[in-house]
């Protein structure tokens, strides 16, 4: 991208985040502007009403929503693996697993929407954080029918609730399906597994007979072996 294409992006950027705050000035909405992309985060009860003023009103124009899905940030900033210096050679680890947990709280769950302005040119990501115990936020169907499976994804893999939506029912995993398998919490393995069962002539479930087991992530580190070899090529490149 040219200077001349940032400065263009960058005035676009610019000009959306003063309207945004003007137009949406005292009721508790946060816009951030952050490598070349806008983000409006706005209370759960003003969501209705500022989806609508985003749609209709012409200093916005976000006619399309390309987007919608739920977020987990039960362990956002946190690491399962804590990676330290190894005090051996070889092929030593040097890596600890943490204690994490999955936290609830009132900015655990969010719903992020991805908007696109065609006729300005400019995109707007809208997220709204949903209570923990609660996870319910009203359906923006009405105002983007595209949402229509987005929140039905939602729904079905975070387990959060639109009211309002014309059809709330999972679209990805099976008819009994138990949790919601992109929260933080859901077992890597499941809980559950299937299998066809000859003697009854049909699929059954059972408890998941996998057995857990540690997956321990791969650590690149410096190999003293080759330290001088590759000094000795840089320093003959320099000559």
């Amino acid at each position: 991208m040219n200077d001349k294409v940032q400065t263009q992006a960058q005035q676009r950027h610019d000009a959306l985040v003063e309207a945004i705050t003007e137009a949406f000035a005292g009721q508790g909405c946060e816009v951030v502007h952050r490598l070349d992309e806008v983000t409006l985060t706005v209370p759960r009860d003003k969501l209705i009403e500022i989806a609508g003023v985003l749609k209709t009103d012409a200093r916005f124009g976000f006619e399309q929503l390309i987007d919608a899905c739920g977020v987990d940030y039960s362990h956002y900033g946190k690491s399962e693996w804590v990676t330290t210096a190894s005090s051996s050679s070889g092929y030593g680890r040097g890596v600890t697993r943490a204690e994490t947990s999955a936290e609830g709280g009132a900015t655990r769950y969010a719903v992020v929407y991805h908007l696109l302005s065609v006729a300005k040119n400019q995109r707007l990501r809208v997220r709204v954080f949903i209570d923990d115990e609660y996870p319910v936020v009203d359906s923006v169907v009405a105002i983007w029918s595209a949402a229509d499976w987005f929140e039905r994804e939602a729904f079905d893999l975070y387990g959060i609730l639109f009211d309002g939506h014309p059809d709330l029912r999972r679209i990805l995993t099976d008819y009994g399906f138990m949790g919601h398998p992109f929260r933080k919490d859901f077992p890597l393995e499941g809980q559950v597994e299937m299998r066809y069962d000859p003697e009854k002539q049909r699929v059954v479930y059972e408890p998941v007979k996998i057995e857990s087991r540690t997956l321990v992530p791969k650590v690149i580190r410096e190999d003293n072996r080759y330290i001088d070899e590759q000094n000795n090529q840089q320093g003959g490149a320099d000559a």
